[in-house]
């Protein structure tokens, strides 16, 4: 893993002493692109121009610098490798910064904020993912807002205490938790939504915190970084008419360690014998099953209907309200750091971060 390139450093002799710092790491994505006037292209721009682009930045009084990572990406090319390296960067800085803000592309920006909410344990530091639907270089781009209001949430504190020490996703005027957040639009500027947790802040003329619903501030127990990931997983959603060669074919997969299952509505599922059998033979090989909904609201109640009963009774997990962003990563974070069935499977079942509710 080559080491990240540090870019520009702004305002780092302000007239008073900076109220606090934030590390910018720059992924990829659309916040970063311009038109090629030649081609008509959506190009990267070279990043170290960005004062040049939200000049705006320059009127806020804390101190920021800006890193990219050593190869930036698109973000459908977003991968456990580049999480670990996010992850290292900040573990690597924590002490030197008060927040953090991942500039990310926003296709897979969803599953980056579950996976590092997960991978940086006892985090008690802003980690603010922001991105963009429009290039920077476009008039009417989304990118300034969301840059700034996210650099001002990330730098915000009272008391000395940073206001949202957790992971979280802004976009368009709100700020989510990261591992229950989704993207749910993909052409205008409310791309991400959280159906089954309340928003952490509203951005208006103020920014207002949603404070009973932010993770409260406990900077006692160190961080600590976990970056083993294992990505031997699958998702297999049902659906009517789904058949047996299919379902059969990914739950036996060669190496499949894991698997989540997006059923239907609370939790169902065909109860067809072959079905429950398929099921059931992958449990018995190890392979671990998670149960998340379809549905964008709403949660798995396993044992509710007759079509969710013999889930339960082979040993499929409910995920109750978890998105599954952060169910297939939780997946490759449990299956990388335990050993232990029993102990993965109770941890699979409970809330870790914040990521559901039990």
């Amino acid at each position: 893993m080559n080491a990240p390139r540090f870019m520009i450093r702004i305002n780092p002799a302000l007239p008073h002493k900076p109220r606090v710092s934030v590390l910018v790491i720059y992924t990829g994505g659309t916040l970063g692109m311009v038109y090629d006037r030649t081609t008509g292209q959506l190009i990267p721009f070279n990043f170290e121009q960005v004062l040049d682009r939200v000049p705006e930045i320059h009127r806020l009084d804390f101190e920021i610098d800006l890193v990219t990572l050593s190869d930036v990406i698109d973000s459908s090319n977003m991968n456990p490798t580049v999480w670990a390296e996010l992850a290292q960067i900040i573990h690597r800085h924590y002490a030197t910064y008060d927040s953090f803000v991942i500039l990310h592309g926003t296709d897979t920006m969803a599953y980056t904020a579950s996976a590092l909410s997960f991978m940086l344990c006892n985090l008690h530091k802003p980690v603010i993912l922001t991105g963009a639907q429009l290039p920077i270089g476009v008039a009417r781009t989304d990118a300034r807002e969301n840059f700034i209001t996210a650099l001002e949430i990330a730098a915000a504190q009272e008391n000395g205490q940073p206001v949202v020490p957790e992971v979280s996703v802004y976009f368009n005027s709100v700020l989510l938790r990261g591992n229950r957040s989704s993207k749910q639009e993909s052409v205008h500027f409310n791309a991400f939504h959280s159906e089954n947790y309340p928003h952490l802040a509203m951005a208006g003329v103020r920014i207002e915190y949603n404070r009973p619903f932010i993770r409260p501030y406990e900077p006692d127990n160190e961080l600590t970084v976990h970056t083993a990931m294992n990505p031997n997983v699958a998702i297999l959603k049902l659906f009517p008419g789904i058949t047996e060669p299919v379902v059969r074919a990914i739950l036996t997969m060669p190496g499949l360690r894991g698997v989540v299952l997006e059923t239907f509505g609370a939790g169902n599922a065909p109860t067809a014998l072959w079905f429950s059998e398929a099921l059931k033979n992958a449990i018995d090989r190890g392979v671990v099953l998670f149960n998340v909904s379809q549905c964008e609201g709403g949660r798995v109640t396993q044992g509710q209907y007759q079509t969710s009963t013999r889930l339960q009774e082979i040993g499929v997990v409910s995920g109750t309200d978890i998105t599954t962003e952060a169910a297939i990563t939780k997946l490759m974070f449990l299956l990388g750091q335990e050993t232990n069935s029993a102990r993965l499977i109770k941890r699979l079942g409970e809330p870790m971060c914040g990521e559901m509710s039990v």
